[in-house]
């Protein structure tokens, strides 16, 4: 569908409606003069046309991410013990470690998502950030669905996190070799939940704001 065909359409902001972000009940818009807090009728969450400071809030988070991912890599995930002779890891270590072995398909697993989907996700957020602030109505369609995918794969960030807690839970059952999380997994951990809730304070009807602005200027 054409995004310009999109924008003909009467869109519920413009007809005094407020849609519900938690059971996306419509429900009618007060007069500017009512600032009364407005709750939705069917399950009581606050009613709001754009989520409140959603490009602070998300810079602030995704800044905050940006800081926690280089202890994230720096610091060791797992510490390694065999006959009093402990070992550390980071997670590049842990992927050239996997490399070296022949397990490709594991290596690559770790990779893929413990350093390419956060990095992913952060240049994603700081590109759509950029372009609501600058006003950009350039293919909102494909940046809306680049956001649905970011907000969607994040959640498997986690996976090296769960690698880490099941290593530590089956190698303590030995005698010989213990394995103990490092101080690394707190940081990746802290980066996977901050970007998680980055993508959730970043509103993407932002990006279709700045082409209904266009419009209404072309039309003028």
């Amino acid at each position: 569908m054409n995004p310009r065909r999109a924008t003909a359409s009467v869109t519920a902001a413009a007809a005094g409606l407020i849609a519900c972000h938690s059971c996306r009940l419509l429900v009618c818009r007060p007069s500017p003069s009512n600032r009364q807090t407005i709750r939705c009728p069917r399950c009581g969450a606050r009613l709001h046309l754009r989520k409140p400071n959603s490009i602070a809030r998300t810079w602030a988070l995704v800044i905050a991410a940006l800081i926690l991912y280089i202890p994230a890599n720096m610091l060791p995930v797992t510490v390694t013990t065999y006959l009093g002779s402990s070992q550390s890891d980071t997670i590049l270590s842990g992927v050239l470690y996997f490399m070296r072995t022949g397990s490709w398909g594991i290596a690559l697993i770790i990779f893929v998502a413990s350093i390419v989907v956060p990095i992913a996700k952060l240049i994603v957020l700081i590109g759509l950030l950029i372009s609501v602030q600058q006003g950009w109505a350039w293919r909102p369609e494909d940046r809306t669905r680049l956001y649905r995918i970011t907000e969607l794969v994040g959640r498997w960030s986690m996976l090296d996190v769960f690698v880490v807690a099941v290593l530590v839970s089956l190698v303590r059952l030995g005698y010989l070799t213990t394995i103990e999380a490092g101080a690394g997994v707190v940081y990746f951990a802290a980066v996977v939940i901050v970007t998680m809730v980055a993508a959730e304070t970043f509103d993407p009807r932002l990006i279709w704001d700045a082409m209904e602005r266009e419009d209404e200027s072309t039309a003028r």
